[in-house]
Order: C-alpha cells, then structure tokens, then sequence
C-alpha cells in the first residue's frame, strides 16, 4: 500500500490560484495512477482530477476543467493540483489518492491521504 501525504492548502481570495501537493511512500509510485478528490462542509466526497500511468492521460471533472491541471513528477513520488481562477465553491477539503486502477482512481479512489483544507473567500 501507498502512503500519501498532501500539503499546500490555505485561505485564498476569489480568483486566486494555489497548489497542492501530494507526497507518495511506501511503494513504487510511477507504478500507481493518482487522483484528487475534494469534499465540501455537508456534502460526499467528489472526484476532481485524475493522472495515469505510464500515459500521463489526464481526466477531469466538469466542473474544474479549463481552471485545475492535475500533474506528476515521478522523480520526486508526487502529484500536483494547479489551482486557478478558484470559486467559493471550491471550498473543500482536498484528498489525493492512488490506486492501480484507472478506473478506481477515478470513482471510489483507493489509499487516501489525511487531507488538505482549502478556503476560497468571496
């Protein structure tokens, strides 16, 4: 099982950009495809971005595509979420997973990280 660990979260005015960080251990990360998912105050767990492996495909949701850009660095075992143009409705804590499964790590996730907060004030 993968270990994960994301950073970068904060408080952000409207229209601002932020980038969070998700750090990997524990097994062979090139080997995994990841994803973010993100889950506001009162409402589920929601899938955001995902990133695969070895073909770096990206998917997004409807919702943050042309503003988010999920990235990763193998070298360093992490993956990246590129924040712009963020709304209030981002709002949310953000969780990074990973799984072996495209499929997976798009819709149920697979190992989770503890979370990050993040704040869009209006």
């Amino acid at each position: 099982q993968v270990q994960l660990v994301e950073s970068g979260g904060g408080l952000v005015q409207a229209g601002g950009s932020l980038r969070l960080s998700c750090a990997a251990s524990g097994r062979t990360f090139s080997n995994y495809d990841m994803g973010w998912f993100r889950q506001a105050p009162g409402k589920e767990r929601e899938f955001v971005a995902a990133i695969g492996w070895p073909s770096y495909v990206t998917y997004y949701a409807d919702s943050v595509k042309g503003r988010f850009t999920i990235s990763r660095d193998n070298a360093k075992n992490t993956v990246y979420l590129q924040m712009n143009s963020l709304k209030p409705e981002d709002t949310a804590v953000y969780y990074c997973t990973a799984d072996l499964s495209w499929t997976k790590v798009k819709t149920t996730g697979g190992s989770w990280g503890q979370g990050t907060q993040v704040i869009v004030s209006s």
